[in-house]
């Protein structure tokens, strides 16, 4: 498998971003189907679009 997704999940544990926000980079990334829509939370879209885009643009944001 492709290192830079383990290297970038890595990255935001270390950088203390949100879970749901990894979580939904995670999905994005891997092309999993997005969550039902009552489980959405704004973290969590951000990062399914970062994952998608194989980015973490919008990481930042969601640091707790």
């Amino acid at each position: 498998m492709n290192t830079n997704y383990y290297e970038t999940v890595k990255k935001l544990e270390e950088m203390g971003v949100d879970s749901e926000y990894i979580q939904g980079w995670v999905g994005g990334f891997l092309g999993n189907p997005q969550r039902e829509e009552q489980r959405v939370t704004d973290p969590y879209s951000a990062g399914y679009e970062d994952g998608e885009n194989q980015e973490i643009e919008q990481a930042s944001n969601w640091v707790k």
